[in-house]
């Protein structure tokens, strides 16, 4: 007997949950908030890991049309300093184990594969609730509902899912990150797409940072970090010069043809506010729902985010449709490897996020790149 599954949330976890369900014949259906597939921008650059994300579409049956998505050359990287100089560089020879994708353009194969409407699209849910006995009950905000035997949270940091598991709530990490877009970069920014390269390019000092990465058509896509109080930045409209200025500002003296990440960016910046849930995070077994994703293990930003989750999404599937009828043995054997695994990822993240924007960066991270420590 196969179990309907309900997932929370149409990204990458969810959909490839939904996708490895699909390829063992397992029915199930995605309620997504937002409208349409369309809706918004679905980020920027993706590297796909080879010991998890890889993995992951491997089991969606997807490896094929993941490697047509592959940008050669985008896994090249720069570290400069504030006024420009280059520390490190390392090229693309197409060997490394991290080949990069566009976001919207991975998310849009793994929609293609799965049957009609298995994604419902502008159900945002309201409330979720217990029924006992393992059944759960998703109210949506139009107003309609359904009631799930099985069901899975894929729907991010401040998921509707996780209070029937933890009462763990994210907490500010003390940095946030400002995106911004500069188009055609090479004919009307071309000093900043010097400076960028090929691929990713970090520019580092103690609580701050403007990194960029080169995506396809010309586009550079940056995250200027800052490590703020969230008060620093209420009331100021980055979507306005002045607001834009202020964050500038803190980077006076840097190379201009950096700040220009954040002076010339040719879309209003982004305000992206960085949040963590405990690197331990785990819950006791409650019947009939589960999380993947960063509804079970948020993380500051290290690139292991979306391939967790995928790899999250294809471990899911497997358990569930190897233990046909007894979807609880196959909940906790998901959950036995969820917890370790999350939980490394996040102490791994942790020193990350302590190598690029500590007192003693950028030089502890060109050390690891380097393969030092």
């Amino acid at each position: 007997m196969t179990t309907h599954v309900t997932i929370v949330g149409a990204g990458l976890g969810g959909l490839t949950l939904a996708r490895v369900l699909h390829v063992h014949g397992i029915p199930a259906t995605v309620y997504e908030a937002e409208a349409s597939a369309a809706a918004r921008a679905q980020g920027g650059m993706l590297d796909i890991h080879d010991h998890n994300g890889q993995p992951a579409l491997r089991a969606a049956g997807l490896s094929e049309e993941f490697r047509a998505l592959v940008l050669e050359g985008r896994q090249a990287t720069r570290a400069l300093a504030p006024d420009g100089t280059v520390l490190f560089e390392e090229g693309d020879d197409g060997t490394g184990g991290r080949p990069e994708v566009m976001r919207g353009e991975l998310r849009r194969i793994l929609l293609d594969s799965l049957p009609p409407g298995t994604v419902r699209w502008g159900h945002k849910v309201r409330a979720v609730r217990s029924l006992g006995g393992g059944g759960h009950e998703v109210a949506f905000a139009d107003g309609g509902s359904v009631v799930t035997s099985l069901l899975v949270g894929a729907d991010g940091a401040w998921s509707r899912v996780r209070p029937l598991l933890s009462g763990a709530t994210p907490e500010y990490v003390g940095m946030s990150f400002v995106e911004t877009w500069l188009f055609d970069a090479d004919v009307r920014h071309p000093a900043t797409a010097k400076a960028v390269g090929d691929g990713a390019m970090l520019a580092l000092a103690p609580g701050k940072a403007i990194q960029a990465h080169r995506e396809s058509g010309g586009t550079l896509h940056a995250y200027v970090a800052l490590r703020k109080p969230l008060e620093w930045f209420d009331g100021t409209d980055l979507a306005e010069a002045a607001g834009a200025g202020r964050v500038a500002r803190e980077f006076t003296g840097w190379a201009p043809e950096l700040t220009a990440m954040i002076t010339d960016a040719d879309t209003a910046p982004v305000l992206r506010p960085l949040h963590t849930l405990p690197a331990e995070h785990r819950w006791e077994r409650v019947p009939g729902v589960t999380l993947l994703g960063d509804a079970a293990h948020l993380m500051p930003p290290s690139g292991e985010g979306a391939n967790l989750a995928m790899y999250d999404g294809a471990e899911l599937g497997r358990a569930l449709a190897e233990h046909p009828g007894d979807a609880e043995a196959a909940l906790a054997a998901y959950e036995r490897d969820l917890f370790p695994r999350g939980a490394a990822e996040a102490v791994e993240a942790s020193r990350l996020h302590e190598l690029m924007f500590g007192d003693d960066t950028p030089h502890g991270l060109i050390r690891m790149f380097a393969g030092e420590g």
